[in-house]
């Protein structure tokens, strides 16, 4: 890793030095971004921040582009890392990564269009007794709980039964509803502290329990599949699963509302503020470097159609907000910076369909898995979970059955 000497350098980042790094995070080892000098030109690598990963310059405090390469901000006390540029495309050395695109996937096999194929399916949240902690969780009456974490999972079961019949090798990132971090809340007290301390929150026995639980399901495990991912399985393409949801106010006496809507998310869209982190800059760019877009956003666009096509859910609309932005012609697909799209280096489809507490989902919700078909509001529908795990699987199946020879 090269870095220019200290004393003039420094003074550029000066102003936005952020010696602080996001929860739980570890300090970034920079040198992973050797591999990739002069791997991207310098109008590519532009294009990218501007159009995907870190829109309306929200860059430029961290970054300093130059003709033939840039420097980035690493930590107050280190020079930057500068990333050479290549001098064309066609000059343009191979970029690494474990994962591989459709293109460099082996070709397919008779009656299993999808061999070769490495998925890991990451079921959103925790089931179980975790899903209360979560807030994933409510009840109206006697009904049966809906309960994300137990339906993703299950979700997830579906999608790999059908993707290991057509060749797929599929890997879970949690298989049952409890955590795969060692991590508790218990143990998580000071980090909470210096957690709030860093968002301006009064550090009271309330905040400081909330703020624990927080770190433990939402960072803490997210990491934990993080590592898991990127060390253990290697997949080439994770797919998050989640269902959403509006306000619903107290969960033993919830409100159900009319609206459904659906849509998919896509690594990016930091924002100034996120990126004055050093180990969500670092992260951005592994994905930036590593292409990921090319693939996810291919990906995510077919299999938005799919699903679309098979729930007749209408796009959610983000409004009044910076923090996810259109990144293609999809009303359904948008890029946004969260843990999980962030840490996972390969490709990632974020899928958000179905809102669990409008009243149609509800009923489906309440009627559990099932064959066939059963009447809801005068249509015929599959379950909920065998629609999303076949609307899933269409698309992975309409992207990588369809490689070039």
């Amino acid at each position: 890793m090269k870095h220019f000497a200290l004393p003039a350098l420094l003074s550029i980042f000066a102003s936005v030095a952020h010696a602080a790094l996001s929860p739980l995070a570890t300090p970034p080892d920079w040198s992973k971004l050797d591999p990739y000098q002069e791997t991207i030109t310098r109008e590519d690598f532009v294009t990218l921040l501007d159009k995907v990963y870190a829109p309306d310059g929200a860059w430029k405090e961290t970054l300093t582009v130059r003709d033939t390469e840039a420097l980035i901000n690493t930590r107050p006390d280190a020079a930057p890392f500068l990333l050479r540029f290549a001098p064309s495309r066609a000059a343009a050395k191979a970029v690494p990564s474990y994962w591989r695109s459709r293109r460099q996937l082996p070709a397919a096999e008779p009656g299993k269009p999808l061999a070769g194929l490495k998925v890991a399916l990451d079921p959103g949240h925790l089931g179980g007794s975790w899903a209360k902690m979560e807030e994933r969780w409510f009840r109206i009456g006697n009904s049966q709980p809906v309960t994300e974490g137990d339906m993703t999972l299950l979700v997830a079961k579906l999608i790999a039964t059908r993707l290991q019949s057509l060749g797929a090798q599929v890997y879970l990132t949690r298989a049952k509803p409890s955590p795969v971090t060692p991590l508790r809340p218990g143990g998580l007290k000071k980090a909470a502290a210096a957690s709030l301390a860093d968002k301006g929150t009064p550090a009271t026995d309330f905040s400081l329990q909330k703020e624990s639980e927080r770190l433990f399901y939402r960072v803490g495990e997210i990491r934990r599949r993080g590592k898991l991912v990127n060390e253990s399985i290697r997949p080439d393409v994770v797919i998050c699963l989640h269902f959403n949801a509006e306000a619903w106010g107290d969960a033993n006496n919830p409100t159900l509302v009319d609206v459904n809507h659906l849509h998919f998310l896509i690594s990016g869209a930091l924002s100034r503020d996120e990126l004055a982190y050093e180990d969500q800059r670092h992260d951005m760019l592994i994905k930036l470097l590593n292409r990921s877009y090319a693939e996810e956003i291919a990906l995510t666009d077919l299999m938005a159609r799919k699903m679309a096509a098979a729930t007749g859910l209408p796009p959610y609309r983000y409004e009044g907000t910076a923090s996810a932005i259109r990144v293609n012609s999809n009303p359904y697909v948008y890029a946004r910076n969260l843990l999980a799209n962030r840490l996972f280096v390969c490709p990632v489809v974020y899928v958000e369909p179905y809102v669990m507490n409008s009243r149609n989902v509800f009923a489906r919700i309440q009627a559990g898995d099932y064959d066939g078909r059963r009447n809801f509001g005068g249509v015929q529908r599959k379950s909920i979970y065998r629609e999303y795990a076949d609307s899933v699987v269409d698309g992975l199946l309409a992207y990588y059955s369809n490689r070039p020879l």
